[in-house]
């Protein structure tokens, strides 16, 4: 059970670093392929030093790693940090899942309850 309390201890930061819109664009674009520096500066569209700046919070939160490819440093993504925020979301999705299975039976149960479409 020490291993749920690391989660959540470790869980703010990770928090942190991912509230910023463009680490998450950057773990979107590593989602899909392990990339360069250049690559992704392209992809941004922002500068070298600012990405440079993002991969390294990234790195030092333990989402990303790099290793050389000649001349260029290629990031790519570590799932199991996204897999340790993941767990300690779970008990919320549970309670969010089951209020909208409460939601979903009502609107069954009353259809005459108009429903709203998006």
């Amino acid at each position: 059970m020490g291993h749920t309390k690391d989660v959540v201890a470790a869980s703010p930061d990770l928090l942190t670093v991912l509230a910023e819109p463009t680490r998450r664009r950057i773990l979107d674009l590593l989602l899909e392929s392990p990339r360069s520096v250049g690559d992704l500066v392209g992809e941004l569209d922002a500068s070298q030093p600012t990405t440079s700046k993002h991969l390294r919070v990234l790195r030092e939160a333990g989402l990303v790693h790099v290793h050389p490819d000649a001349q260029r440093r290629v990031y790519a993504l570590r799932p199991h940090r996204l897999a340790e925020l993941d767990a300690w979301l779970a008990p919320y999705r549970r309670l969010w899942e089951g209020r909208l299975d409460a939601l979903e039976r009502h609107l069954d149960d009353n259809p005459a309850t108009p429903r709203r479409t998006t």
